[in-house]
This record gives structure tokens, C-alpha cells and sequence, in this order.
């Protein structure tokens, strides 16, 4: 049994209605600064003034924030650090989905530390350095079932200029409370609530397949990936069912405990470091049945694959084909089958700039591959997922 180390800090209330009894936990400072999103999501359902009365109820001040876009930017993040100083606040609170808690987490770092985010950064154009402070607390409240940026280190950000997508991680960034309330989730339309709950499956999926799964791992991840395959269809044919809701929020957050990433990752983020308004989950959507049949054919990693079809209801599975009929049936139940990387501006002559990029970017761990793959590898899988 491999040696493994499991570290999880984060207090999380999960629940239907738990945002309600944020006023009743001790947080970790005076005055926060509410990061949201540029969109109108959170002010048009109440959640961001919901949140407002709970800070104030617990005698918290507040500054809002709403500035992060999708596949947030550096800049989101120094400008969100900027704000939390010169508006002397000691915490962050994110209000949204994994873009951002993600920038919250970089702008609680940067609040603290001198430079830029991209100092920090582990990507070919990166800094590399290591974060001198810890960040400040972080209260994440998430409102969607994908990422499961609410119990992890881990962040996301995006450079345009630069075309790199990467991730940055420090043992701080971990926040201090989280809420996992699927009451915030109700309203996500038909296609996130898809993008978001593959993104979580992939989370999963990918942990099982990697070279460095173990035990611990597994069992958060199979176990997502069993809810996924049952409660994802529910949720996005019908948004109003509590269950499918919740069990979507639980396969979300379970994913992340122990999330070890393949190169699918890094796959998908050399496609939005070139796209920057291509969704994370229809992009992991589009190189899903390429990627996972790339092992498939080889009979690269059938115990895991058989354990994931198993886990999604397949009846006596007997190799690794079985899992990708599995895989396959479920996008289409998603309605997700006819994800087109055309239709996100992609063209077939830049897919060949795309593996060299990958070992400039940061995804999940390119090495982790139930086989090593070659940079001819990745673009054949480029291509097969093409459309």
C-alpha cells in the first residue's frame, strides 16, 4: 500500500439552508472583502445580500468585490488584493463558483505577499517562488457542483497575454470554513449544472486512473463517481430536485478531498489558455472520450476502469470499453454529446501548437498517466476529439 499523506482543514457545512447559519460560527476576522463574480447570478437569486445579513448578524464588516470573470486573470487577482488593503480587510469570503473561489484564495495570498500572483506560479513564464506569508483566511461559499475549489488548495488562474492557464497551490490556501448549501445551486441553468458536474466527475475519474491513487483516494472518488452517474442526469433534465441537487453538491465536494489530477487537466487548460471563454467542464467534455479510450485500446488501466463502471451501474464489466460505453452514455444523458471544439473558435491547424504547451502549463500531474504520453500522443488525442 503506497504511503500517503491526508490533510483536511477546512470546517464545512453542508446542507440545504446551512448559508443561514453562517452568522453562528466563529470567523476569522473583523472585515472581509466579498469576492464575486462580474456576472449578475448571485444579486439576481439573493444569495449575495443573504450573505450580507449573515455578516452583519455575526458584526462583521464587509466590501464587495465583483469583478472575477470566467477563467479568472492575474489581473482579477491583484486587483482583489489591492482592495482587501486599501480597504483594510483581514479575511476573504467567496460567493460563487470554482473561478471564484479560486481568485479569492490568489487574492488572499497576494494581500499578504509582495509581487505578483505570477511570481508565484509554477508555469513556464512563472516566478516559481515560494509564498514568503500565509495567505489570509478564506471563507468559500460555493453556488455550483463542479470544481470542489471549497475544500482544496488549489486555484486556477489565467494570463492572456502569456496564454498560460495555471495552477498555483500553497498548504494556506486552504479555506478556513466552508458552506456547501445546494440551495445556492438551484438555479444554475441545464448546461453548467452539465459542464460543472462532468468537471466533478473528471475530478474523480481521473484520481481513480492515476499512477499514484491508493485507498484513501479511491474511496472518495468512486463513491463520486457513483452519485455523479445517478444524480447528474436528475439534476440537469429537472434543476428544482433537492436530491439530485444535493447529492451533486456531495459528489462535488468528495471529489476534491483527495483530487489527483492527470494530464486530462493540463489537455483541457492548454485549450483555455488559448480560448479564454471556453467553459472548464465542456472542455474536459470534448477530449473525454479520446483521452480515457487512449488507455482503453492499450488496456492501459482496466482494474480502475472496471471499478469506475461498476461504480456507475454497469453490470459485470469485464474491461476497460465497458467504462468508456459508460462514459459515453452518460455525456449524452447530459446532453453534452454534440460539444463541438469549432464551436468554441478552436481550429484544426492550432491544435499542433497545443503539446508543447502542455508541459508549460499546469493541470493535474502529467507524469501520474496510466502510460507515459508522448507529445505525438497528446495530439493525436487532440485530433480524435476534433470536431
Amino acid at each position: 500500500m503506497n504511503n500517503f499523506t491526508f490533510n483536511m482543514p477546512t470546517r464545512v457545512l453542508f446542507g440545504f439552508g446551512q448559508l443561514n447559519h453562517l452568522h453562528e460560527e466563529k470567523l476569522p476576522g473583523k472585515k472581509a472583502l466579498i469576492v464575486t463574480s462580474n456576472g449578475q447570478s448571485v444579486k439576481k437569486y439573493g444569495y449575495l445580500s443573504r450573505l450580507q445579513k449573515e455578516l452583519t448578524a455575526a458584526g462583521v464588516e464587509y466590501v464587495l468585490f465583483d469583478q472575477i470573470r470566467p477563467n479568472p486573470t492575474r489581473k482579477n487577482v491583484m486587483d482583489g488584493a489591492q482592495a482587501v488593503k486599501d480597504n483594510s480587510c483581514d479575511f476573504v469570503v467567496a460567493l460563487g463558483g470554482g473561478s471564484v473561489m479560486d481568485c479569492s484564495k490568489c487574492i488572499a495570498l497576494m494581500a499578504v505577499n509582495p509581487g505578483d500572483i505570477w511570481d508565484y506560479s509554477l508555469s513556464k513564464n512563472g516566478g516559481k517562488k515560494i509564498a514568503e506569508f500565509e495567505a489570509l483566511p478564506i471563507v468559500c461559499i460555493t453556488t455550483s457542483a463542479g470544481t470542489g475549489s471549497e475544500v482544496d488548495i488549489a486555484a486556477v488562474i489565467s494570463d492572456d497575454e502569456l496564454k498560460e492557464k495555471t495552477g498555483i497551490f500553497f498548504p494556506s490556501m486552504f479555506p478556513t470554513l466552508s458552506i456547501v448549501d445546494a440551495e445556492l445551486m438551484m438555479s444554475v441553468p441545464p448546461a453548467l449544472t452539465a459542464y460543472q458536474g462532468m468537471d466533478t466527475f473528471f475530478h474523480a475519474s481521473e484520481s481513480v486512473i492515476n499512477k499514484n491513487e491508493h485507498p484513501m483516494g479511491e474511496m472518495f472518488a468512486l463513491k463520486a463517481i457513483e452519485l455523479v452517474a445517478k444524480y447528474l442526469p436528475i439534476a440537469y433534465k429537472d434543476g428544482s430536485n433537492k436530491e439530485a441537487r444535493e447529492n451533486m453538491a456531495l459528489a462535488n465536494s468528495l471529489a476534491a478531498y483527495y483530487m489527483l489530477c492527470t494530464s486530462a487537466h493540463t489537455i483541457e487548460h492548454v485549450m483555455g489558455s488559448f480560448h479564454e471563454n471556453l467553459i472548464h467542464g465542456a472542455g474536459l467534455i470534448m477530449t473525454a472520450h479520446a483521452y480515457y479510450d487512449f488507455f482503453a485500446e492499450r488496456k492501459a488501466a482496466e482494474e480502475p476502469m472496471i471499478k469506475m463502471a461498476k461504480a456507475m451501474g454497469v453490470e459485470n464489466p469485464s474491461s476497460g470499453k465497458d467504462f468508456i460505453k459508460a462514459l459515453d452514455a452518460l455525456i449524452a444523458a447530459v446532453g453534452c454529446d454534440d460539444l463541438k471544439m469549432s464551436d468554441a473558435g478552436i481550429t484544426k491547424e492550432e491544435l499542433s501548437l497545443y503539446p508543447q504547451k502542455i508541459h508549460e502549463v499546469l493541470g493535474g500531474d502529467i507524469t501520474a498517466d496510466p502510460l507515459p504520453l508522448t507529445d505525438s500522443d497528446y495530439l493525436e488525442i487532440y485530433l480524435k476529439s476534433y470536431r
